[in-house]
């Protein structure tokens, strides 16, 4: 069975061919939703071959077929047998797929997916709408970088293990970027097409930035849990020492004339305090109360050395980050799946959420628009009510939402404390930074968002 899919894009064939030759490719490619993981990626796509990993630890080995292979033109790939945990997958999914690549002008082209497979199409297209998709705004950004005049840059990134690392990593790389990871811990196959550098959070090499034009700091310990004492030191503990480490060794590699001019960390929206009801919160509101605002302003504050150096610094001020394989939706995607999902509490919080992908992009604008710095809300222009994202939610997977979760039920799993600064959370945040930037949110709205995130998008007629 034969599956086709184009996409005209407003960039040249020949960039978009260099786009998916780039480290990161695969990873921008790979509908979240999907069971598996990358273990590895193609390291040519005129012969190399990319590893998943698949759930009950079977494999599944795509390599690219030379014959396949024109110079931005076409390049193929099929999935093949490589070691006994991949022959299932090889046995019972054939498939062969050629990728091409339309010239229809100087700055123009048609990308074509040709895919034969047993599969039919209800099947692959939700797959690849979100492919298309995602490489058509990738492709935008990286335009707007490079209508700005700014190059490409050599971008030292901690946290890429997690959620935002590697997408941001990913994305990055398919820009052209030189992205170096900063890990704790040695080097593994999936890094082979990424510079790595071990980064000892307490005591940093200090050689550890040298060369780098750019830090974005991801790195801490997640937030969800109850709050004991354990776990509030080890939120704290992540963040703010590691983090005025890496701005005072920024510093000295800019004075020294080696080191970056550009540093990014994260942050968080819980700088306003979990209980601010219908306040309007952009980056001018004053601060809260709580456990997690006072550890997001010691947070923002160690990132100091680097403004006072003359770094350009901002921070990050995350939203509810909606991405099918991780965080909160990836939690609830079950739930709701099931028809069991439904309010917490009174369901008149105000929850303020970011797209996955438009978070890259927010990390990308500060790296690049010289205008931006000190604190960024990192939020969609949309917040909505608690009872109105369930809903949404049920509707996108075509469920009921009708079944609320009573307040106390939150402080069971994560303590009063916790319940209070997490799942009841009741901030009306906005990203007014980002609008005076005159910055475009890929989704603005929460519906599209998580269609786009669970492979429910409405095909375009």
């Amino acid at each position: 069975m034969s599956y086709v899919h184009s996409t005209e894009l407003p960039h040249s064939a020949a960039s978009v061919f260099a786009w998916h030759g780039r480290a990161g490719g695969f990873e921008r490619l790979t509908p979240p939703w999907l069971p598996g993981r990358i273990v590895y990626e193609a390291d040519s796509l005129r012969d190399g071959q990319a590893l998943l990993a698949l759930p009950l630890g079977l494999r599944a080995a795509a390599r690219h077929v030379p014959a396949g292979y024109r110079e931005n033109r076409q390049f193929a790939d099929r999935i093949v047998p490589n070691g006994w945990r991949s022959v299932p997958a090889a046995a019972a999914l054939p498939w062969r797929h050629r990728h091409e690549f339309e010239a229809l002008g100087p700055e123009s082209s048609r990308m074509t997916d040709r895919v034969l497979t047993p599969l039919g199409a209800r099947a692959l297209a939700p797959a690849f709408r979100y492919r298309h998709a995602q490489l058509a705004a990738d492709l935008d950004a990286h335009a707007w970088r490079a209508a700005t005049g700014a190059g490409t840059k050599t971008i030292a990134i901690t946290g890429t293990s997690g959620l935002v690392g590697r997408a941001l990593a990913a994305f990055l790389s398919t820009g052209g970027h030189r992205v170096i990871r900063l890990a704790r811990t040695e080097s593994s196959p999936s890094d082979t097409r990424m510079a790595r550098r071990f980064w000892d959070p307490e005591h940093p090499d200090p050689a550890l930035l040298d060369g780098v034009d750019a830090v974005v700091h991801l790195a801490g310990a997640s937030i969800f849990g109850r709050f004991t004492p354990e776990h509030r030191r080890r939120i704290r503990d992540s963040r703010i020492g590691p983090t005025r480490a890496l701005a005072e060794l920024a510093t000295r590699s800019h004075e020294a004339g080696a080191g970056p001019s550009v540093f990014v960390s994260a942050s968080a929206i819980g700088a306003y305090g979990a209980a601010r009801g219908d306040d309007l919160l952009d980056e001018a509101a004053p601060g809260g109360e709580g456990f997690l605002a006072r550890v997001v302003s010691e947070w923002e504050a160690a990132t100091a050395p680097a403004a006072e150096a003359g770094i350009r610094t901002a921070q990050i001020r995350t939203g509810i980050v909606q991405a099918a394989s991780g965080g909160v939706l990836q939690l609830l995607r079950p739930l709701f799946g099931a028809g069991l999902g439904g309010r917490i509490g009174s369901g008149e919080q105000w929850q303020s959420w970011i797209e996955l992908n438009d978070l890259v992009e927010v990390y990308h604008r500060a790296l690049f628009d010289p205008a931006l710095s000190g604190p960024v809300n990192a939020v969609a222009p949309s917040p909505v009510r608690q009872s109105e994202y369930a809903g949404i939610l049920g509707g996108v997977l075509g469920r009921p939402s009708v079944i609320p979760v009573p307040g106390c039920a939150p402080a069971i799993l994560l303590g009063r404390e916790g319940a209070a600064e997490l799942a009841l959370a009741d901030q009306r945040v906005l990203p007014a930074r980002l609008r005076a930037a005159g910055h475009r949110f890929r989704f603005p709205e929460l519906r599209s968002a998580l269609q786009h995130q669970l492979g429910r998008t409405v095909p375009q007629p």
